[in-house]
């Protein structure tokens, strides 16, 4: 009896295989209907002014931001070895939650499922073009996280909670990209605040956003925008028009609390 179970469960994973991490639920994707949204605020930090509204087309976005299981998926196929030049990974970083045993790339155990940190914005553009997806604009990824309501933080105006986000924790005490369900957007995406900053494409420039005046170009060089505060984050950078103005995010190098999502045109 015991091996003809076996004999169907070896079958059963024949024939269906395992999901491999770009398969499973946190891969999923959200669309984001076209039209416009508020974008900025009134009040606050002088980056998030004027509040201004802003139209965009149809796209989709991940819900969950990039995994460590994810992103070592991307190293292992594209090859990545310490000695590259175009830097994909800070694997040399004590804060780094990806490590290279034998000649794999792997997650360190209890921290598959958090999101990736320590990857240099071009690592995150060229992880979002292996997937055939791209990195957000700070447009898209705010109309994401608010909805067409203006709303300060992604499930709302209620102020954070330890059931809505992870913020005020320890260094590099990242949670699983999953955990927070009531912290979800109006369009159901998740760890929108807290956890892991997350980098978008866009150019750290003032606001009106404007998509064509040259903030969207992804030659190398301009500090990038980083939305939603991480895991070390106080409350106050939670919300859904924090734009990061005091994180250190030098784009050629990773950061222990700044991920990513990405995006596609629809």
């Amino acid at each position: 009896m015991i091996k003809s179970c076996v004999r169907l469960l070896v079958l059963f994973w024949l024939i269906v295989p395992p999901l491999s991490s770009a398969q499973s639920p946190l891969s999923e994707m959200v669309t984001i209907p076209a039209g416009p949204f508020t974008m900025g605020a009134k009040e606050g930090p002088e980056d998030e002014a004027p509040a201004h509204e802003v139209s965009l087309t149809l796209y989709s976005i991940d819900r969950f931001p990039v995994t460590n299981a994810q992103y070592a998926e991307f190293l292992n196929v594209v090859k990545a070895s310490p000695g590259t030049s175009a830097r994909l990974f800070d694997f040399d970083d004590p804060d780094a939650r990806i490590h290279r045993r034998g000649e794999r790339w792997t997650a360190d155990g209890d921290y598959e499922n958090h999101p990736v940190v320590e990857v240099p914005w071009a690592g995150a553009v060229a992880y979002c073009k292996f997937r055939g997806k791209r990195l957000p604009t700070e447009a898209e990824w705010e109309k994401a996280a608010r909805g067409t309501d203006a709303r300060r933080y992604p499930w709302g105006n209620e102020l954070p909670n330890r059931d809505r986000a992870r913020y005020a924790s320890g260094y590099n005490e990242t949670a699983p990209v999953d955990a927070y369900p009531a912290g979800a957007s109006p369009y159901g995406v998740r760890d929108m605040s807290g956890n892991a900053w997350e980098w978008v494409s866009s150019a750290y420039r003032p606001y009106p956003y404007r998509a064509d005046d040259g903030r969207e170009d992804l030659k190398a060089g301009p500090v990038r925008g980083t939305r939603g505060g991480g895991h070390d984050s106080t409350e106050a950078e939670l919300t859904t028009t924090q734009r990061g103005r005091n994180l250190s995010r030098n784009p050629s190098s990773g950061h222990h609390n700044i991920g990513f999502r990405c995006a596609r045109s629809s």
